[in-house]
Formats: C-alpha cells, structure tokens, sequence
C-alpha cells in the first residue's frame, strides 16, 4: 500500500466504523483503510511502534479522519500531537465527528486542523461524504512531498 493512497480512520464507535467502512467499499477505497481505535493507538500508529513498526504494511497515511471523543486521548489531544511533530506537519485532518457544537468546530480549526465534518446521520450521507473525502483530497488535492514528509516519526 502506497503512502499517498492511505486513509488512517481514529474512531472508537463500533458502529460508525462499520457504516464507515462500507461507505468505503462502495467508494472503493476499503484496502486504503486503516483503523485505530483510540487516541493512544493513533500515536502509536504514527510512532510505528508495537503492532505499527512495518511501515509496509501501516504506512503513513495522507489523510486522517479524526473523531473527537476518544478513550485515554481525545482527537484534539491526537491533533495537538500531530501538530507538533515537525515531521507531521503537512498531514492531513480532517475530523470526522458527530459534535455540531461552535467550542469544539473553533478548538479543531485552532489546532490546525485542515476539516471539519459532523457524520451524517444516514448511510446515504455517509456515502456522499466518502465519496467527495476521495474526490477532493485523493484526486483533486495536490499533496506535497517532500524528505521531512516521508521521514519517520520520532518516537
């Protein structure tokens, strides 16, 4: 699996991540998946440590989407990580969370996220939203490389 092809979901909500995961079957984007179920196991997944040490098989993703409300860290506090790993920079967040409220949209966007997307309540929305996710930053965004980019992660 290529780097630029990779989408690292950071959810914990079973049942999201399963209506999630058949939008992107649908959207053909089902091997590009990779899962993490909390805010620690998102770090550790950008670490490449523990079960994430092969780079081969769980590269660095281009895109994140990031929900909030996680166990032992909270998507902001994986954002503030990301943010303020130099070779993280230019990674891709988009979060992806049920929250509408104004607090968290402005918390997000302080910390340097790149979206903000509330679930869509229906599988027809969330098939929508897979579908123009792939479009606009798989197909349409330009995605600069560069040797910080591709380094690996200090741990």
């Amino acid at each position: 699996m290529d780097r630029k092809e990779t989408i690292l979901l950071a959810d914990d909500d079973e049942n999201d991540v399963m209506l999630l995961k058949m939008a992107f079957k649908k959207a053909n984007l089902e091997e590009k998946l990779q899962r993490v179920g909390d805010g620690n196991e998102a770090i550790r997944y950008f670490k490449g440590i523990g079960p994430y040490a092969d780079r081969e098989k769980f590269p660095l993703p281009v895109l994140v989407l990031m929900d909030l409300k996680m166990p032992y860290k909270t998507g902001f506090e994986v954002l503030e990580w990301i943010r303020a790993q130099p070779e993280m920079k230019r990674v891709i967040v988009a979060v992806l969370t049920a929250s509408k409220e104004d607090a968290d949209i402005r918390h997000a966007y302080n910390l340097c996220a790149n979206s903000y997307l509330v679930k869509p309540a229906t599988m027809a929305g969330l098939e929508v939203l897979v579908k123009k996710l792939k479009e606009y930053w798989l197909e349409l965004n330009e995605n600069p490389r560069t040797p910080e980019s591709e380094a690996s992660v200090r741990v």
